[in-house]
């Protein structure tokens, strides 16, 4: 089964879900605020802190014409290097967060957009990267990812299976090893019902790789069904409080939300379990309260054994109900009374 580590953590089948919080633009601009994610996601549970990194020339041209006018409920009114230019994470940020992130055990890594972004993260000596849906298709910049030879986690939202093909075989080719794919449905707020949350097991058959989940959704329900259904990684926009303001608040978890989701993931691991049949050990208790072979009358030695003389019934000390056949017709070897276990001992063969 693929898996692979990122520093020290393994990542994979067999090894606890690896969750990740995204910071994006919950910051709001704020230094202070982009601590506060850091030490949050922390105390939340979080694996790892992940950031988003561009400028607005890096992502887009300062145009207003109507290719560039953005029209979602969320950012209506600014266009994308406005709204880029608001969201971004300065990049002069990036080393004390990780820093930061260092010092409370937290996986720190980023989403570049470009060769640029590529080169500060990898003076940073960043773990691990992210390569974000819409540029799933950026050949450009999965060779420089590619090339670091870091573990790379991408996002799948609006992908074709042919333009996952083709990304993971530009990842391959300029020596990318370790890789995971996330389902992920590109619309803020994602809706559950358009999650089709089966691609996670899909995508671990058809491409051989680590799976997850980049849950958009505004509540934990499509991360904790991922998981049952065999996601590694969750990945999660996170911010501190239900009144932080942002533009990716509407569909971040708040410090709580994200706490309790990070124990209904574990929760649901252990539900999950390993395929294995028979009782569980807090089940062994009761296999005394199962059905099995009693006498239901007194019976003095000699006496055949008749259906008006035993009967199964609960509790489960007697023989199992299957040897009620073999036992039919027999006698029994010493005398019995009602409320007794039939057991061989008290049958002749």
């Amino acid at each position: 089964m693929p898996e692979f580590k990122i520093n020290d953590r393994a990542i994979g089948r067999g090894h606890p879900c690896y969750v990740i919080a995204e910071m994006s633009a919950n910051h709001g601009g704020s230094f202070e605020k982009a601590l506060a994610i850091v030490r949050a996601a922390k105390e939340a549970g979080a694996d790892a802190i992940k950031l988003q990194t561009y400028t607005p020339d890096t992502m887009t041209i300062d145009c207003s014409n109507e290719y560039f006018q953005l029209d979602h409920p969320l950012w209506k009114g600014n266009t994308l290097y406005q709204l880029y230019k608001e969201a971004q994470t300065p990049w002069e940020w990036h080393k004390p967060l990780k820093i930061e992130a260092d010092k409370h055990g937290l996986h720190f890594f980023s989403t570049p957009f470009d060769e640029t972004a590529v080169d500060l993260l990898e003076t940073l000596d960043v773990p691990a990267y992210k390569i974000a849906s819409f540029e799933l298709i950026d050949d450009v910049l999965l060779r420089k990812v590619a090339r670091t030879h870091k573990p790379i986690i991408m996002s799948t939202g609006m992908a074709t299976q042919e333009e996952i093909q083709h990304a993971l075989d530009v990842l391959h080719q300029n020596g990318a090893k370790d890789l995971a794919l996330l389902r992920c449905v590109s619309s803020y707020p994602a809706k559950p019902e358009q999650m089709n949350l089966s691609l996670i097991m899909s995508m671990r058959q058809k491409f051989n790789v680590v799976t997850g989940l980049s849950d958009h959704t505004i509540n934990s329900v499509s991360s904790i069904a991922a998981v049952v259904l065999g996601a590694n990684i969750i990945e999660k926009h996170f911010k501190v409080s239900t009144n932080d303001q942002s533009h990716d608040t509407a569909f971040s978890l708040s410090l709580e939300q994200f706490r309790s989701l990070v124990h209904d993931i574990r929760l649901a691991e252990s539900s999950v379990g390993q395929s294995c049949y028979g009782p569980a050990s807090s089940e062994k208790e009761s296999l005394k309260f199962r059905r099995s072979l009693f006498f239901i009358k007194d019976m003095r030695q000699g006496d055949i054994i008749t259906q008006e003389n035993i009967r199964v019934i609960r509790p489960g000390h007697g023989l199992a109900p299957k040897e009620i056949e073999r036992i039919l017709g027999k006698r029994v070897k010493k005398a019995v009374r009602r409320g007794e276990p039939v057991l061989w001992d008290a049958i002749n063969e």
